[in-house]
């Protein structure tokens, strides 16, 4: 059964069969990445009409009737309504795409709904782009494009059973005579808002730190290898266990989970109080990758606003910077930030106070714990610093463990982790070290943000992952205000700085090339990150500020966007001249034979042969016997007939004896008619 279907997919399948399972393949291929993001019936659905209409091209059956196509219709409405809640939006308006798209393939009669399957497939490869804009995605379009093209020129040719290799060749030309003119739209066209870049929930399913933390769910983003940032620092970066990228910080717990305070979101208007800088701040560029949350996450404190195009930077009380709306697409700004800081208040305060709060009934054996510190006569007169060193040599010696899987926590999850289990991810010490804080009265808190990450060797990017997703802890000492305490290192000193995380399982071909070579393994991926980021800078994060800055590379001096559109328009127009200007050469240069031939006609009329507009080589030949009488016999006409015989065989024949060019040569030393004499 597979040689015979081979051997009708090899050139016994009829020409329409041939062309529908080409388009069909190019369809499958589009579709194919929206398939995680789609519901599972639309996926079954689509992939389902798929096969049945190949199976239909490759028997020649006939194409189920209209009653199949409006009942598959209505399932597919139903469904999409029952999945969505709506028939608007960007996922239910890709979901009926989708199932449009492959129905239609099933209405395929002539080529008029051929054509409509090729525009809607060039707009449903355009929906991928709502969902990732990565590199990946971009080269996988860029072959369905090439493949639509191919089919589309197919449809085109008519007559016979052209080959598809000759068909992509066309689509491939037309593609490369395309860039150029899509290169300069891209660097040209104004990016106006709203009307320039992709739905602002195309992002909404990226995963990354949130207002909430609930204790475990930090965990779940360090299963998540994928990338939060890219960090390029002007100069020497600082030391790696210095690396703490400032997130949300959460002061309020109710047991099980910690959220920001009802004063937290207040922004500040002014300079930062009790704020004190010291050593040289470090200047860096942070490309951020969307995360659907307004969190900027900059390096410890940054003493200046981020500088964002097309979005405003808010400093909130506790030091964290957040835009004014969320981060749905790649961001690119600057930043300086002082990783030697001190800030809060140096007194304890009112403002404290909710920094101290514990729900009631929770965690008794965490309270027990801290009166029992209190009771030590070598803390009862002691300061904060003093319970703090404590804690942390408990956290030390005390056998507790760093995991990703420490089991689920009950209610009172401070107290399971420093008596029972003794074992947990980053937020589970964090959120229990400040628990035991504040039964010690030490005002504390957490802080979530990311920790550490890795330099790329192949372009010097310093990547920052989920995986790398950390929750530590300030706390507050009189005369110094907050300061930062991380008791994950005094777990798992690793973790701090190093590169020593708890990975995710790989997948098989990550793992088998991770085990024949890690090295190859990690150059591998530095170098694909590499390229990545490349993308990432010069294509998603080509900005109007970038536009503005080309035009300044070309001279202008105080360019907006009215300078990019005339700028467009000029080579708009030069390009419209020039096309026309190649057009009327081309038409003159067109086909030599053509030319050769339409030469060999002017001479024979012009000696006196009536001569139709369109005669063909063979037909010139048979003209030559009513030429007037001229001085040469018959004889001297033969090798004439004999060329214009060789210029149709050199056309039409299977294998031309001839090039064009020897016939080109021998016609200027034909021995052709003199022109006839005027009455």
């Amino acid at each position: 059964m597979l040689n015979r279907l081979a051997g009708r997919l090899s050139g016994q399948l009829p020409r329409d069969g041939r062309d529908t399972l080409f388009l069909l393949a190019v369809i499958g291929w589009i579709l194919l990445p929206q398939v995680p993001r789609l519901p599972l019936w639309c996926s079954l659905l689509a992939g389902g009409v798929l096969l049945w209409r190949g199976w239909i091209a490759l028997g020649a059956r006939p194409l189920p009737s209209r009653w199949w196509l409006g009942a598959l219709l209505a399932l597919t409405l139903g469904l999409t309504l029952m999945s969505h809640r709506t028939l608007l939006g960007r996922d239910a308006g890709v979901t009926l795409l989708v199932s449009l798209l492959a129905l239609k393939t099933l209405e395929l009669r002539a080529r008029r709904d051929a054509f409509v399957v090729f525009f809607l497939g060039f707009f449903t490869m355009l929906t991928n782009f709502f969902f990732s804009q990565s590199l990946a995605t971009a080269a996988a379009m860029l072959v369905g494009l090439l493949g639509l093209l191919t089919a589309l020129v197919n449809a085109h040719m008519p007559v016979g059973r052209p080959p598809l290799a000759e068909s992509a060749r066309h689509a491939l030309r037309m593609a490369a005579i395309g860039a150029p003119i899509m290169l300069v739209l891209f660097l040209l066209f104004p990016r106006l808002a709203p009307l320039w870049g992709i739905p602002s929930d195309a992002m909404s399913g990226r995963s990354g730190l949130s207002s909430t933390m609930e204790v475990g769910n930090l965990a779940s983003l360090a299963l998540d290898d994928s990338i939060a940032m890219r960090i390029r620092f002007d100069g020497q970066p600082p030391p790696q266990d210095a690396l703490y990228f400032r997130g949300p910080v959460l002061s309020e717990f109710d047991g099980r989970q910690w959220r920001q305070g009802r004063g937290d979101f207040s922004f500040n208007t002014a300079p930062q109080r009790n704020l004190q800088l010291a050593g040289t701040p470090t200047s860096y560029e942070v490309t951020l990758e969307p995360h659907n949350r307004p969190w900027l996450l900059l390096l410890d404190v940054a003493s200046r606003r981020p500088e964002l195009a097309g979005l405003s930077a808010l400093q909130t009380q506790d030091l964290a910077w957040l835009a004014n709306r969320p981060i749905t697409d790649l961001v690119r700004f600057r930043a300086q930030s002082h990783t030697d800081f001190r800030y809060g208040p140096q007194r304890r305060t009112a403002e404290l106070q909710g920094d101290l709060q514990l729900p009631a009934g929770s965690n008794p054996r965490t309270l027990a714990l801290a009166a029992e510190m209190r009771r030590d006569p070598r803390y009862a007169e002691a300061g904060s610093a003093a319970l703090v060193a404590a804690a942390l040599d408990r956290l030390r010696t005390g056998g507790y463990s760093y995991t990703l899987e420490p089991g689920v926590y009950g209610e009172h999850t401070a107290d399971e982790f420093w008596f029972d289990r003794k074992a947990g991810f980053c937020e589970h010490i964090a959120s229990a070290f400040v628990v035991l804080m504040r039964a010690l009265d030490i005002p504390a808190r957490i802080v979530t943000g990311y920790q550490g990450g890795e330099m790329n060797a192949v372009d010097g990017y310093w990547t920052v992952r989920q995986s790398d997703a950390h929750a530590w802890t300030e706390v507050w000492h009189a005369g110094q205000g907050w300061v930062r305490v991380d008791p994950t290192g005094a777990v798992m000193p690793g973790r701090i700085g190093s590169l020593d995380r708890l990975r995710a399982p790989q997948g098989a071909f990550a793992t088998a090339v991770g085990n024949v070579s890690p090295n190859i393994a990690a150059q591998l991926r530095a170098a694909w990150e590499a390229v990545n980021n490349r993308w990432n800078q010069w294509v998603l994060n080509y900005t109007q500020s970038r536009q503005l800055d080309l035009l300044r590379a070309l001279g202008f001096e105080a360019p907006d966007w009215e300078d990019l559109g005339r700028l467009l328009i000029g080579l708009v127009v030069l390009a419209s001249l020039g096309g026309a200007g190649w057009t009327l050469w081309d038409r003159r240069q067109h086909d030599p034979w053509l030319r050769l031939l339409h030469k060999a006609r002017e001479r024979l009329r012009a000696a006196g042969l009536a001569v139709p507009p369109q005669a063909a080589p063979r037909q010139l030949a048979q003209l030559l016997v009513q030429l007037p009488a001229v001085a040469a016999g018959p004889q001297q006409l033969a090798p004439l007939r004999d060329w214009l015989l060789r210029l149709e065989a050199q056309r039409y024949a299977r294998a031309p004896a001839l090039e064009l060019a020897t016939l080109q040569r021998e016609y200027q030393r034909l021995p052709w008619p003199p022109p006839s004499s005027p009455a």
